[in-house]
């Protein structure tokens, strides 16, 4: 059996909203309309880590004491 690759971010935002394109429709069976549900939770469930990984690689830039720009890695608010 072949491994699934994972989507990119702009793969499963793409299928987040054919996901809702279907569903908004209102035509597909209930089983058929909770899979889908499923299976887009769990795109922006993967989405959402992606956006948490890349926002813990930028870096932010302060002011030092000369008032000239100083690079700090990004800090997490836990």
């Amino acid at each position: 059996m072949e491994e699934k690759k994972p989507l990119t971010f702009e793969e499963a935002m793409g299928r987040i909203e054919e996901i809702v394109k279907q569903l908004e429709r209102g035509d597909k069976p209930l089983e058929e309309a909770l899979s889908l549900f499923e299976e887009g939770t769990s795109l922006i469930k993967s989405c959402q880590k992606q956006l948490d990984d890349a926002e813990q690689k930028v870096v932010r830039l302060q002011k030092g004491p000369d008032g000239s720009p100083i690079e700090h890695d990004f800090e997490t608010e836990d």
